[in-house]
């Protein structure tokens, strides 16, 4: 029997057991822990979800929703095949993850302001990730149990930027002078990048940052490093 569900109650469901699988993994996750989150009866989910792989799916393409979540017009959501979340998680890293300065950057020719193409790419990339922070870290966190979605992340994400960074780096010679390895220069980047607008978010001992000032020092950073003859 179809049952009516608010809206936001069926969004704050999705946001809680991202908090909870976030916090505590996929397998050490137990149905009760995101009820006990919630403040409901553990039954209570299954009006929602048919099982924990369930949430986890609803948990993984919600995790950076940016517009109010609508109730699927049937429930509970039923338990997805293992290849449908991997899918899932698939797209949106196509959708979400697309770095069209970049690409156009490397595509393109030498620009005499390397100096603003390379800020440019930098604002790209810590745009992507801090847009999809909770996905980034909801994956990283459960890469263990899901390795085929951790390897979305890890070898197509990750590392998937830092092929295209070195790209970009050896069709600009005037960048990383004196670097012996530009693959080396590019995960520094890249891991710079990844924990200011991702994993300080979830510091045990965060420290206090505004976040247009942390996006303005990275940027700023990684150009004095590449270009040391600018702003001196």
């Amino acid at each position: 029997m179809s049952r009516t569900i608010p809206t936001d109650r069926f969004r704050h469901l999705a946001e809680t057991a991202v908090d909870v699988f976030i916090r505590q993994g996929y397998r050490r996750t137990q149905m009760s822990d995101i009820a006990a989150a919630l403040g409901v009866a553990k039954g209570t989910l299954y009006l929602y979800v048919e099982s924990k792989e369930a949430l986890f799916d609803l948990a993984l393409r919600n995790a950076d929703h940016e517009h109010l979540l609508e109730v699927p017009s049937s429930l509970p959501l039923s338990t997805p095949q293992a290849n449908e979340t991997v899918a899932a998680a698939a797209s949106l890293l196509a959708e979400r993850g697309a770095t069209p300065v970049l690409m156009a950057a490397i595509d393109a020719a030498p620009t005499g302001d390397v100096r603003t193409e390379l800020d440019a790419i930098v604002r790209e990339l810590y745009g992507a990730c801090a847009r999809n922070r909770r996905s980034i870290k909801l994956v990283d966190r459960c890469a263990a149990d899901h390795p085929d979605i951790g390897a979305l992340w890890f070898e197509g994400g990750r590392e998937g930027q830092m092929a295209l960074l070195v790209r970009y780096l050896d069709a600009r010679p005037q960048l990383a002078l004196g670097y012996a390895d530009t693959s080396i220069v590019a995960r520094i980047i890249v891991e710079t990048i990844v924990f200011w607008s991702v994993h300080r978010h979830w510091d045990p001992h965060p420290q206090e940052v505004d976040e247009h000032a942390a996006e303005e020092t990275v940027v700023s950073f990684v150009r004095r490093a590449l270009i040391p003859e600018v702003d001196t």
